[in-house]
Formats: structure tokens, sequence, C-alpha cells
């Protein structure tokens, strides 16, 4: 027998020695097997107060260096946060290395090395009734498995989640779900609200993306993020009181009896008659919450609140239940449960008159307490919400002038149906219940056709109003044109109970960090690295890494909430702080395809542009032609300061882009063209999209107007028969 070739010989002994070294596939386990292998990558996460662990959660490990992830609710805000290994060793976290606030998802980094992290599997994959186990710590106990099966893939809230036939219990949301081969395919996080056998969780490929692009925000500036400003809130009794844009939060009970807080305005009482008042919200009608006042900022106050769906007037007079007062509890048509409720309250030397949503509640002439401070109260377990904290002499709502009322009813009436003689035939068939009956089904319909009228008039009336501040605002000379509260009142014509004024103070606190900083002093450069690092370092603004389309990303107030945006709102956000600091040379540049931030350090100088959208990378103009064009070279307009006119409309084009698919009705679209027509009337394109979608509404007059604009704004030198589909259209119109 001829030996072998030596190349052959060669080929034959590294096809073995790859054979050998390659690792077999991995092989379904049992759960017990899998919990021996996987604990050691298990965390339990504590968020630490005052008086020590305020809430407990799971993680696990994906990084040899130290990144755990978890919920973005388990982590909250404002606390410190502990890791507990398996071991029992703990750690603290140093940095929140990324967040995703739609999903729910955080990534946090501690001071660790050679941990063990687990595989990540690809939920894309997964297939209905496949074996999953879960891992965490419920309830904050010892590290725990269960075993059950994939149900399916659900849409909850616009997010594709796994649902998991697992019980999912408190403290186990940021644990694992695993496939039978030990390798991640999801992060818990809901459990169903009518099992307990039920649960979803967040796909794993979502924590990918989170993996790729991190926002990371050091844990000292992650524990300012949502306090209250000390200069305007005292707290007493403890709590977790938080705030974004004007909303202040109170989670988990407070020190005193029955979970009792306080959160004390440092306002100044106007004189012996004042008022308070305050809209609030509760997630659990069996808990208390609502304004304190006559406080001596410790133990003594009145309480006026809903509890248990009723309202009470309460008087503490110390620290123990021995000094508790119930002065009236009584029930509330008026009181709307688990809606914003607007709460008032006069004080008066010999008397207290408890208002809700403007009906009179209670009314008392104790006058055990007077004076003091005034504020918020909250009790027990629940979740409340308050906003448009208000203290003066006089909250009531004047009233409307009577010739003024008097109009308006006449408009409204004219603008419903006639119904002169319904209650004349209604009468005429009591006599006869069934007829009566089919009368009264009728009336109702005719009365919920009009409710519908009613309140798409006032959606109307809203956004025509936001039009009206907006286009105020845009007629200012560009130096002065407040571009972020443009934006703001954009995302207010789609949502009235944003309240602008407050995300307005929270951008003027931005200002405050920034405006003593000696590298913003020092020149346009300088600055511009100060501000990328405020922004993108310090306090985690990105670009939006899921659904790119979503119209959240074009709402100022939830960029800012969520500190994550497309690439024209985390501009505008970045031109206005550089703007209102002084900054010389920073503005908005339309590039096609991609909205920058351009600056140069002189009039002369050469521009450099910012991609905002990817943690503020510094480009040339070369750099990003080649990005976003075919040809390497941008039109010499695309390189011009955008005017914050033109930023607003492309903010609104995006916006109006969201709503031509067929998920959505075109009645949408309609309020985004009648702002950019109101801003840009010549929008010829916007125009006649909007003539369209009036003609397929059945608004043919409305039509008409647009089409009769369009012919008499055609250009001299436009097409022949463009104008003549113009004139056929117009005619048919006349003749529908």
């Amino acid at each position: 027998m001829k030996p072998l070739p030596l190349v052959l010989l060669a080929l034959l002994l590294t096809g073995t020695l790859h054979a050998k070294s390659k690792p077999p596939a991995p092989k379904a386990q049992t759960a017990a097997d899998l919990a021996e292998g996987i604990a050691p990558s298990l965390v339990k996460i504590t968020q630490i107060g005052r008086e020590g662990a305020d809430g407990i959660g799971s993680g696990f490990i994906v990084s040899e260096d130290g990144l755990i992830a978890t919920n973005l609710h388990v982590i909250g805000e404002a606390r410190r946060l502990q890791v507990e290994m398996l071991d029992g060793k703990t750690h603290e976290v140093v940095t929140i290395h990324a967040t995703d606030a739609h999903r729910d998802l955080a990534l946090l980094k501690i001071n660790a090395k050679g941990l063990k992290p687990l595989p990540l599997g690809n939920s894309a994959k997964v297939r209905q009734g496949e074996g999953v186990v879960a891992m965490g710590a419920p309830e904050g106990l010892g590290f725990s498995i269960v075993q059950g099966v994939l149900s399916a893939t659900r849409d909850i809230d616009g997010n594709a989640m796994l649902q998991v036939a697992i019980p999912i219990e408190k403290g186990n949301s940021g644990g694992p779900l695993l496939d039978m081969k030990g390798k991640v395919l999801g992060l818990l996080t809901l459990k169903h609200t009518k099992t307990d056998n039920l649960g979803f969780a967040m796909p794993v490929n979502a924590l990918k993306e989170l993996i790729e692009k991190p926002n990371p925000v050091p844990m000292s500036r992650w524990l300012t993020i949502g306090v209250l400003n000390p200069k305007l809130w005292k707290l007493h009794l403890g709590s977790q009181w938080t705030q974004h844009a004007g909303v202040i939060r109170a989670e988990y009970p407070g020190d005193g009896f029955g979970g009792r807080a306080l959160c004390l305005s440092t306002q100044k009482v106007p004189g012996e008659t004042f008022e308070v008042a305050a809209m609030v919200k509760l997630d659990d009608e069996s808990g208390a919450a609502g304004l304190a006042f006559c406080s001596d900022g410790g133990d003594k106050h009145y309480g006026f609140y809903p509890s248990g769906g009723k309202l009470r007037l309460t008087r503490f007079d110390g620290p123990d239940v021995y000094s508790w007062s119930i002065l009236a509890d009584v029930p509330s048509e008026a009181y709307k449960p688990g809606e914003w409720n607007a709460l008032r309250v006069r004080v008066e030397p010999e008397k207290i008159t408890c208002f809700v949503n403007g009906q009179k509640a209670i009314e008392t002439d104790d006058t055990g307490l007077r004076g003091g401070a005034v504020g918020l109260c909250k009790f027990r377990t629940t979740v409340a919400d308050f906003r448009a904290f208000r203290l003066g002499a006089d909250l009531t709502e004047k009233p409307i002038e009577p010739e003024v009322a008097a109009k308006f009813r006449e408009e409204l009436e004219s603008h419903l149906a006639a119904t002169s003689t319904r209650n004349e035939t209604l009468d005429k068939l009591l006599d006869n219940p069934t007829a009566a009956r089919r009368i009264i089904a009728e009336q109702r319909k005719q009365l919920e056709e009009e409710a519908a009228k009613l309140r798409e008039l006032d959606r109307e009336l809203h956004r025509r109003a936001m039009t009206k501040e907006i286009l105020a605002e845009l007629e200012k000379p560009e130096p002065e044109i407040n571009l972020l509260r443009c934006t703001l009142l954009l995302s207010r014509h789609d949502n009235p109970e944003i309240e602008v004024g407050s995300y307005l103070n929270d951008f003027k606190l931005m200002i405050a960090d920034l405006k003593d900083d000696p590298q913003i002093k020092e020149g346009t450069i300088p600055a511009v690295k100060r501000i990328n690092r405020y922004l993108f370092e310090e306090n985690g603004f990105h670009g939006s890494r899921g659904d790119y389309e979503s119209r959240s990303n074009s709402y100022m107030n939830e960029v800012l909430d969520d500190r994550e945006g497309l690439p024209i709102s985390l501009s505008v956000l970045y031109i206005e702080l550089a703007s209102r600091l002084g900054v010389q040379g920073v503005f908005g540049v339309p590039l096609p395809g991609k909205f920058m931030v351009g600056f140069r350090d002189s009039p002369e100088g050469e521009l450099k542009l910012l991609d905002v959208f990817e943690n503020g990378k510094e480009l040339s103009v070369e750099q990003a032609a080649l990005m976003l064009t075919d040809s390497g070279e941008f039109a010499e307009d695309s390189l011009a300061p955008a005017t914050k006119r033109d930023i607003l409309l492309r903010m609104l084009r995006n916006l109006l882009g969201t709503t031509f698919d067929e998920t959505r009705s075109i009645r949408e679209s309609l309020p985004y063209l009648d702002l950019v027509l109101a801003i840009d009337p010549k929008a010829a394109a916007e125009r006649l999209t909007r003539a369209q979608l009036r003609q397929r509404l059945g608004q043919k007059a409305a039509a008409r107007e647009d089409v009769s604009w369009l012919i008499e704004n055609f250009p001299d030198d436009g097409p022949p028969e463009l104008i003549q589909q113009l004139d056929r259209w117009m005619q048919t119109l006349r003749e529908e």
C-alpha cells in the first residue's frame, strides 16, 4: 500500500483535529440540571432607601466584566442599587449602562470581573409549546426555578412579548426565561391579571439591541433623576416622591402610621383665608392620597383625600393612631375612581370647605389647626400621582360672563341636530311601554351622537388653540422664537394633558447645570464637547433603538422623559440648550435622510457635524455625504442652517408619515395636514393630499377650497395637462 501524500495527510489530520475541537451541540437538560448550572449567573437587585430595602427584583449576568440585565421598573429612580450574587456577596451598581422605557429593560454595571454570563438565545426562533424555565427571586426569597411552556407571542402595548404558562411573582421581574438548553429567550416582565399561571417576558433580542447601543448614566447622576427640587418641596415621613414633567409620584408606604407620608410645599400661605388645590390619581382605591394643610412641618396637619372610593377629611394631632380624628367620610358622585380628580380646600378662620371636581363634598367648623404649611399626603401602599398643585387666596374657577356663555351655547346648539320635539314625542308614547322603550333607546343613541360631536368639537377647538399658540411663537424674530416650546405645543396638540410649563422648567434645570461650567465659556468647540458629555454620557440621551417610526420619538415631552428620540428631536434639544447657554455657531442642518447639528468655531470656520442620533459623533461634511448620499455630495441648501419654522415643519412631516399606513384612520392625518398648512400655506403637496382626504371623507366643500387654491396658485410654466386634471377634479366635486 502506497503511503498517503503529505498534503492529504495534513488535511486529514487538520480535519480530525477540528472535529475533535468542535464543541458538541448543547443538549436539552432537565430543570434540575439547568438550575445547578444557571444559579451562579442569577442576581437579586435591591433598591436601597434611607431605611433600607425599598424594592426587590431579579436579574442575570450578561458579561464577565459586570453587566447585569433586568427590568427598568425593578431599579426605579433616585435610589442606590445593590446586586446580590448566589453566594451572598453584594456589589453596588456604579452605572446605569442602558435603559429602554418602552420595553421596560435596563442594563446595570458593577465593578466585578470573572463573572459567569448566561448565553443569549434567539427569541425570533422560539416555537409555540417549547419547554421553558423561569428563574428569579420571588418576594425577595432565595433563588428559585419553575418550569412551563411557551404559549404564544402576543402584542402588548406595541411590544411583541413571549406569553408563558408560568407563574410570575413579585420579585421575579427581570429574571431570565430560558429554553431547555440553558439559553436566555427573554426577561420576565408581566404577570397576567386574571390567572397566576400565566405571564409574559420581553424577548431577549430586544436586550441585544440595548447591549449594542448603550446609553450609560453614572450612578451619581442617576440619583438626581426625578428628585423633587428641595427649594420647592420638603419631605416628611419617608415614602419615595419623584417628579417628571410636572407629575409628582408617591410610591411605597411612608414611615408614619398607616403608611403616612407628607410632601410639603415651601410656598408661604397667603393669609388666614387661603385655598390649596391639586389633581390626584390613585392606582389603588383602597389606599389614600390627597392634600395636606395647616401642617406644623411634622405630624400635625389636616388631610383631605379619597379613600376607599369615598372622600375623607382627617385631623392628625400627632404621630400615632390615638391622635387621629376622622372629621368626615362621605361618598361623592363627583369623584371618579381611577381617574384624575381635582381636589380643592378652602380654609377660613372658622370653617373648612372641601371640593372634588368643582362640587362641594365636605364642610366643617373644626378649628383645631390653623396656619402652617400645605402640600400633599399619601397613605398605605397605593401609588399616587399628583399634578397642577396650586396655593392662593382664591382658586375657584371664575364664571364665564353671561353674554359670552349665551353666545357659545347658541353656537353649540346650532352645531347639534335640532331636537326640539324629542320630549314631546316621548310623552306621547309613555302610555305604551314597549314603544316608550324604543323611543328611549333612540333618544339615547341620539344623545350619544351629540356627545360624540361635542367631543370632536372639543378636540378640534384644542388643536386650533395650539395652532394659534404655535403661530404666535413663530411670528417672533428668529432669535426670539422658543423652538423647544413650539415642539412641546406640538406634543400637546395631540395630548391636552401635557403641561408645557413643567417641561420648560425641567429644561431650565438643565441650563442651570451647565451655565457656570468653564468649558461652556471657553468657546464653541469646548462647549460642544461639554454638551456632548452632558447629554449623552451623563444623562443617557440616545437615538431610538426600537420602533423608529413611533410617534413617541417625535413628541418632545416623551423625548425628555425617556431620553430617547429621532435625530431631529434630539437635535432640537441640543441646539436649544446651546442657544440658552450662549454658545455661538451651533445650528440645525437639514441633511437629506438625517437631521444633524452643525457648528463652527468662527463665522469663517470649517463646518463640522454632530450625529446626535449616535451620541454626538463628530463628522466632516464629506463623511456625512458619503454616509447619506449616492453621489457623495450634498446640495448647497442642505448645509444651510435650518430655520426654526422649517425644523418644526420637518417634525410635523415625520408625524404625518406615521399616520399613512393601514392601521390608522385617515382622520388622524388631517390635523397634521391642517397644522402644516397653517404654518406654511404654500405647501402644495400637503394641500393636494388634504383635498384628497377631505373628498374621501365626504367633506366636499372643504375639498373644493383646497382644489381652488391649487388652481389659483398653479405655476405659469406648469404642465398644461396637470391644470386640466385639477379643473376636471373641481368639476367632479361640484357635481357630487
